[in-house]
């Protein structure tokens, strides 16, 4: 809580503003970090009824955050109505700390009960309210007020930290219950669903009233106001007596009226508390003791679990909750907030003026840009939300149109100032761009284009706050709105761009001006196009790109979707060609719209890639100029090998740079090279795109056909680069495992970070089906295929679900997942038995014919239709032939599993159901019923605003560390932590890389408590923000579990290894290449634990699917055979033990030679197993001889050492330990540079002598 939302860094004047410039370099940044870290002070807290308590705080923190941390404390969370008073001055709310005068270490605050006021009252309640369902999950089930799971509290039984200390070495070996869940073996075919989420064994609902509600009295009549009574409470107590509570200005006190009668008089004997709990609790016991209790209980739980994250996350199963009588809730349905904290007192928020307030803030040194980046970040984040709850009423029916009369894909609609518009094609607007298909793709595109904008971060220049939800088979765009853009017709007020793709078009001076200031790093060219009167008009953007001027006198652009140039590979236009290597594989393709764009990730790769050839070019040259001068006899066969690496092609171009182009040779030179590849500029590299190439409608003047030919040919070699490197260089990394998806969301990631758009996935599918090393790609080939039917389904839910009427959701979405999942043949839609039949009502319905056709069409669908059009879709959208009928056969065929698919359509779509185990394999019964379907969340996407400071920080940190500066690098990854949190507050997928990241170098450091500390937050942090089965989470348990380990806490580091490969059994099943290190890690603790026989399973099973997915002779399968061996020996049977050490044995002589220490390693293992075998040999032998009288020498069988397991487990989990000497550092360093330039020649490497451990690859930092 300590660094929640509150404004923890308002630093006004900062110490050094002279040097430090918004780009003064590192060194100003790291002066700029001295002045946020002003040292903290003490001060005494006194509140009524409590003894004086000591708290931290600092000088930049607000009295409001004093107020925050006293209503979470234990003993004072029931206050909310208080002034902080020093010496008897009330403190302002908003002061910072440093600027109140007297206020110093040792200062006594006195927390002074205030009166009350509706507001405050409410406020009140709300927050008792919240105390009492503090540890119910009810909210984190129903995705509300950003709450949502976490589970890792159940496996490490409450927090880490103390449990490390408290037991003693000695007996970590006794009493441990290894065996793991029947369903996690290897080689289980059960996938259950209800440990996704399990339960606490000791939490056990504490009720602490039956019913908290207003009453039906209110609002109190006017003499009663004049009393001072605000409003009435109905509370009935778990002791079953029923009151009436009258919250006054004074505080709260039971009245006597009753249900049916008002009587405002205070009761006999009348309490009047400040505090509606003290109330309560003088009035019921049981109130008293369970409140008690279940705040000791709130208090426990890790902040972490219980803090708000920015963003929304929905669970796509749930557990059967009761639903109980919730006042405030209630009253938060139908009131929709009004008169709470979403509404400055009188009006609702203007979200524009927010969010372009916010931009213009200052931004010349570190504290303002973190005031800055906090401020931009915390309105974008409730704007998404309330923009996704908007979305939601609208969809649902509960918001007026501003157009009604229209037909309602047509209408438009405004809530809380945000517009929203459906995803149709309203107005045939773009009829020739694909219709609906185009509407539907024109948003995210659009909100692609807001988010490079939004980075690129021009000032003066403003995009509107934009957020797109899918809900309910609609997609629904919210905007901010334009000042005064309502009241006058959009003809009049555009001044820049086209709204009709380009037929008219008009530019403006101004606009140019700050859209050239864009052009550069989002490679736009500025190009002059054709207007209605056939002058040229100059742009600098798309046409469609349209400039506003709001009434506020900003200059806002929108409809930013084709900020990026077209996609050729699918975008067919007559009398153009592509390049022989894209028409080899098929392109270009028919696509459902004409929006197709590529992905600013590629553009950026393919830019790079083209100036890496522009140095190698001009290199050539002037090597070869040089060599003319040398001598004319060389020949140029020899130049051709000895093309220039990329250092001397820089520092060759980098003289070119300098001799400032006087030089006609070499401006010769480098007009040649920017000739061949495509620079738009003939002195310097530079390459942008013109974004209206092959629009429709657009049409450029005749003088600049050949600039317009250059840049067709330039979008062709994009589209050209995404087939033949991008993909390529995918599957590259996904053989040599440097990237690993684990499911629908990652692999989706992996393809945009390559700039690779999933349209290409059918592409991707087919290259991997082609490539010789198939068998190691089978992983990533059934996650596609997985993402691919899954995507399909999508596409046809969506229109499956426009069709249904909202009394028959559950009925038709449980259809649909039957026809999708279950081997039921006949999968018969249950239509919902009217549960309220009246005989007026079905005469009625014969004559009426509702709005959208049948409303039962869904109920039509059958399981062979729904495989059939899945097929079709595959071949129309991905291009991807598809042989399935069933759910049977493609799960056979492709040997996918129902539960992976089942999580990917739920998290897709926004499904979210029942946990329970379906049946999805009877052929007697559906699988789904209308009551496993709990609910329908939205999509949403919108905009991540960066903390661009904290980030610079984050990756010179990781830059350190990979140079082997851990202790610099430490630094200033906290640093970075720091300035995460002051940005995005406690929860954020960044600040959970840095945690990650931080735990790992303090274990490598040696301080495992650190370590465990950290990376426990990152572990809640992965499952609070990302999802509590998210492939991010299962890698923060691994690493957890090892730290867990290394503290020498063997069950809970079991436990969680478990937990690890349970999700990831549900999430990608057993054949991954990821399960083989899990797998090593539970063998080796399992070894650790003497459980060898388990062990055995999990090692021979992790040997397995090395062997499959590194190929027999890698080094991973070597050190899987010697784990497999060590565990034999402990068995004491040698004969499996030496074949296993042979082949590792036989694997690092062949890939590192005789005289490596790792051959000569297991060459004395092998020698020590013998030596045990003929030693057991001759005692059997000696037994058979001379019977049980036989001298028997003891054989030495001993348990393996902790320490030698948590060696292995160091080096299966590629961590190298550093015992902290200078001298070992120095080595150290040395010998992380000589990999370094062994890498780079891509030779298999063998470790210093020197150096303590080996390193399975390369020091990894995740």
């Amino acid at each position: 809580m300590v660094n929640g939302d509150g404004a923890h860094t308002e630093e006004g004047e900062s110490k050094q503003d002279e040097n430090s410039e918004a780009d003064g370099g590192e060194d100003s940044n790291e002066q700029e970090v001295i002045v946020i870290q002003d040292t903290g002070f003490t001060v005494k807290i006194q509140a009524p009824g409590t003894e004086p308590f000591d708290l931290q705080v600092s000088p930049q923190e607000m009295v409001q955050e004093i107020h925050q941390v006293l209503m979470d404390r234990e003993d004072t969370c029931h206050r909310t109505c208080f002034s902080l008073q020093l010496d008897g001055n009330v403190l302002d709310n908003f002061a910072e700390l440093k600027s109140i005068e007297g206020l110093q270490e040792g200062s006594l605050l006195k927390v002074v009960e205030e009166p009350y006021t509706v507001r405050e009252a409410r406020i009140h309640v709300r927050h008792i309210r919240d105390l009492l369902k503090s540890l119910d999950p009810s909210d984190a089930y129903n995705g509300v007020d950003c709450n949502s799971l976490s589970f890792l509290s159940i496996f490490t039984d409450g927090d880490l930290g103390d449990s490390g200390k408290r037991k003693k070495k000695g007996t970590e070996l006794e009493q441990i219950d290894c065996t793991p869940p029947e369903h996690i073996l290897p080689g289980s075919k059960e996938r259950p669903l209800v440990p996704l989420q399990p339960q606490n064994k000791d939490w056990k609902p504490m009720q602490c009233l039956k019913v908290l509600t207003m009453s039906g009295w209110n609002p109190p009549p006017g003499n009663r106001k004049m009393h001072g009574d605000l409003m009435y409470l109905y509370i009935v107590t778990v002791e079953e007596r029923h009151v009436s509570v009258t919250a006054s200005t004074r505080g709260f006190y039971l009245n006597q009226s009753t249900t049916y009668t008002f009587n405002p008089k205070p009761a006999n004997p009348s309490f009047l508390s400040h505090s509606l709990v003290e109330l309560l609790s003088q009035i019921s016991p049981a109130f008293k003791k369970n409140f008690t209790s279940l705040q000791k209980k709130r208090v426990q739980r890790h902040p972490f679990e219980r803090i708000a994250t920015p963003f929304q996350v929905y669970s796509w199963t749930a557990p059967q909750v009761d639903h109980a009588m919730d006042c405030v809730r209630a009253e938060d349905a139908y009131t929709s907030r009004l008169g709470y904290e979403e509404h400055i007192p009188g009006q609702t928020r203007d979200w524009n003026e927010e969010l372009q307030t916010t931009r213009e803030l200052p931004r010349k040194n570190l504290p303002e840009r973190l005031l800055r980046e906090r401020a931009i970040f915390k309105v974008h984040s409730d704007f998404a939300a309330a923009a996704t709850r908007g979305a939601m009423a609208v969809i649902d029916g509960n918001v007026m149109a501003i157009n009604p009369g229209e037909e309602t894909r047509m209408q438009m609609f405004i809530w809380n100032n945000i517009f929203f518009s459906l995803g149709f094609d309203v107005r045939d607007h773009y009829r020739e761009l694909g219709g609906d298909a185009a509407a539907h793709a024109a948003p995210t595109n659009d909100l692609n284009g807001v988010r490079a904008y939004g980075a690129v971060d021009v000032e003066g220049l403003y995009t509107l706050g934009t957020v797109v939800v899918d809900y309910r088979g609609y997609r629904v765009t919210a905007q901010s709105i334009i000042p005064g853009i309502l009241e006058r017709e959009q003809e009049q007020s555009v001044i820049y761009g086209s709204i009709d793709f380009g037929k008219t078009v008009v530019s403006h001076g101004k606009y140019l001006e700050l859209l050239d200031k864009t052009s550069r790093p989002l490679k736009v060219q500025q190009h002059k196009v054709m207007n209605e009167k056939e002058e040229s008009v100059e742009l600098c953007s798309s046409v469609e790109c349209k400039g506003i001027i709001g009434n506020d006198g900003r200059h806002y652009i929108l409809d930013l979707l084709r900020t990026f140039p077209p996609d050729l590979n699918f975008l067919p236009v007559d009398g153009e060609e592509l390049s022989a290597e894209s028409q080899r594989q098929g392109f270009p393709r028919q696509h459902r719209h004409r929006l197709a764009c590529l992905r600013q990730e590629l553009i950026e790769a393919f830019v790079e890639h083209r100036y890496l050839l522009f140095m190698k070019m001009a290199a050539l040259q002037l090597m070869q100029q040089k060599a003319n001068k040398d001598s004319s006899k060389t020949d140029v066969p020899e130049l051709e090998e000895s093309i220039p690496g990329l250092a001397q092609a820089k520092e060759l171009a980098e003289t070119l740079v300098s001799e400032d182009g006087s030089d006609p040779k070499s401006r010769e030179v480098v007009l040649n090279a920017c000739r061949a590849v495509g620079s738009i500029s003939n002195t310097s590299f530079d390459i942008r795109f013109n974004p209206d190439i092959f629009s429709p409608g657009v049409r450029f003047p005749e003088d600049t056909l050949e600039d317009v030919q250059k840049q067709k040919q330039l979008l062709k070699d994009a589209a050209a680069f995404l087939v033949t490197c991008q993909i390529p260089s995918l599957v590259k990394d996904c053989l040599d495992h440097s990237t690993l998806p684990m499911d629908g969301a990652t692999l989706t990631e992996a393809l945009h970070q390559r700039g690779i758009n999933v349209r290409y996935l059918g592409t991707v599918m087919e290259f991997v089906d082609k490539t010789p090393a198939k068998a190691q790609l089978e992983h990533f080939y059934r996650i596609g295929i997985v993402e691919l039917i899954t995507r399909c389904a999508k596409h046809i839910f969506r229109t499956y679900l426009q069709g249904v009427e909202l009394s028959a959701l559950s009925a038709a979405v449980s259809h649909f997942l039957n026809c999708f999942l279950s081997s039921f043949p006949d999968a018969v839609a249950h239509l919902p038995p009217d549960e309220l039949v009246s005989r007026r009502k079905s005469r009625k319905r014969r004559n009426r014919v509702p709005a959208g056709g049948d409303n039962t069409a869904w109920a039509s669908l059958t399981p062979s239709e729904l495989w059939k059009n899945i097929a079709t879709e595959a071949q129309s959208y991905y291009h991807f032939k598809m042989q399935c009928e069933s759910v049977d056969q493609v799960v056979e065929k492709y040997a996918l599993q129902k539960t992976t698919l089942l999580r990917e359509i739920s998290v897709k779509t926004g499904i979210q159901i029942l946990l329970k185990e379906y049946n999805f394999d009877s052929r007697h019964k559906p699988a789904f019923t209308e009551e496993d379907i709990l609910n329908i969340f939205p999509v949403v996407k919108h905009v991540n605003p960066k903390a661009s400071d904290a980030f610079h920080f984050f990756q010179s940190g990781q830059a350190k560390v990979q140079q082997g500066f851990l202790k610099e690098g430490c630094e200033l990854i906290n640093e970075a932590l720091n300035l995460f949190n002051n940005v995005y507050g406690a929860m954020h997928v960044e600040i959970c890389a840095c945690l990650r990241l931080l735990a790992r170098l303090n274990y490598i450091m040696g301080d495992h408590p650190e370590a465990l500390s950290n990376q426990q937050k990152a572990v809640l942090m992965s499952e609070r923000v990302l999802g509590i089965e998210h492939p991010n989470t299962i890698q923060e348990y691994m690493h957890l579990a090892l730290y867990c380990f290394a503290n020498g806490q063997l069950s809970t580091a079991l436990k969680l290894l478990y937990r690890a490969r349970y999700l990831m059994l549900l999430v990608c099943g057993e054949d991954h290449p990821e399960m083989a290190l899990i797998d090593n890690n539970i063998g080796l603790v399992l070894h650790g634990v003497m459980e060898y026989d388990l062990s055995l399973r999990f090692l021979e099973n992790a040997l397995t699917i090395n062997t499959k997915y590194h190929g027999a002779r890698s080094l991973k399968v070597a050190l899987s055979h010697h784990l497999v061996a060590r565990v034999y020996e402990s068995k004491a049977e040698f004969r499996s033990a030496l074949q296993h050490e042979k082949e590792g044995y036989t694997i690092y002589k062949n890939q590192m030679g005789e005289a490596h220490e790792k051959t000569k390693e297991s060459s004395e293992y092998l020698k020590y197993l013998t030596q045990q075998a003929v030693a057991l040999q001759r005692t059997m032998n000696e037994i058979y001889k001379n019977g049980s009288s036989a001298s028997i020498m003891p054989l030495k069988f001993t348990a393996p050492s902790m320490a030698s397991i948590l060696e292995q487990l160091n080096i299966i989990n590629g961590i190298i330990f550093i015992p902290l000497s200078q001298k070992d550092l120095e080595n150290l360093k040395a010998e992380v540079q000589r990999r370094q330039q062994l890498q780079e020649l891509g030779k298999s490497e063998e470790p210093a002598e020197g150096s303590p451990l080996e390193l399975e690859d390369k020091i990894p930092v995740d």
